[in-house]
């Protein structure tokens, strides 16, 4: 018989190392195949900023220009957010920034042709959740900043509706930790709205409550 793929057990947890920093972290992550997204991703983008933030933003998964810099955040939302964030008081520079998922998932009509993003499902966002649990127990943030539906459903579960709860502080457990939430929109939606001044001043509102809630 075949053996299994890696890919097909959905769990990232055999290739998260046990110990070391965030950089042993981002270099284990850069050969993970803890599900199929890996195969079509141009590379893992794993989060990257302050390694001692006091609060982390987490997204839900790479865009095309974050897949093909292996950064994350540095397409045209991630500008959006570092705006929004200086407009409420927090400064990028010391904000620690990731995705819930951490390979590009696309559809492409043919070869060259625009990649557009496509939401990963719940279990893509759970085998990916040892690394985000990693990266949470090595920054030990005093907030997370939940950006959009889907990583509220990576960090919060299948019921998370961001309309519900954006703009709030919440405690729950997460991977084990007490930790404290914001939720609000992705910064994509923003550029999306057909009232895009509207959307970023809620974006900016949002994020002022976790300023305050940091303060």
């Amino acid at each position: 018989m075949p053996t299994e793929a890696p890919e097909d057990q959905y769990t990232a947890a055999p290739f998260v190392p046990e110990r070391g920093g965030l950089a042993a972290l981002r270099k284990a992550a850069a050969g993970c195949q803890g599900c199929p997204l890996h195969r079509a991703a141009t590379q893992t983008v794993f989060g990257s900023g302050d390694a001692h933030a006091r609060v982390m933003l987490v997204g839900e998964q790479p865009g095309d220009q974050e897949d093909r810099q292996g950064k994350p955040f540095v397409g045209p939302a991630g500008k959006l957010l570092d705006r929004a964030l200086a407009d409420a008081g927090i400064d990028p520079a010391q904000a620690y920034v990731t995705n819930a998922v951490k390979h590009f998932k696309f559809t492409q009509a043919e070869p060259k042709k625009r990649r557009i993003h496509k939401a990963p499902t719940l279990r893509e966002m759970t085998a990916c959740g040892p690394w985000l649990a990693a990266e949470l127990a090595l920054v030990e943030p005093e907030l997370i900043v939940v950006l959009g539906a889907t990583a509220g459903k990576a960090l919060l579960g299948s019921s998370f509706k961001v309309t519900e709860v954006r703009g709030t502080v919440l405690e729950r457990e997460i991977h084990g930790r007490r930790e404290r939430l914001v939720p609000t929109v992705h910064p994509s939606s923003v550029l999306r709205a057909d009232d895009r001044k509207t959307a970023y001043e809620g974006l900016v509102h949002d994020l002022e409550t976790a300023a305050r809630a940091l303060a």
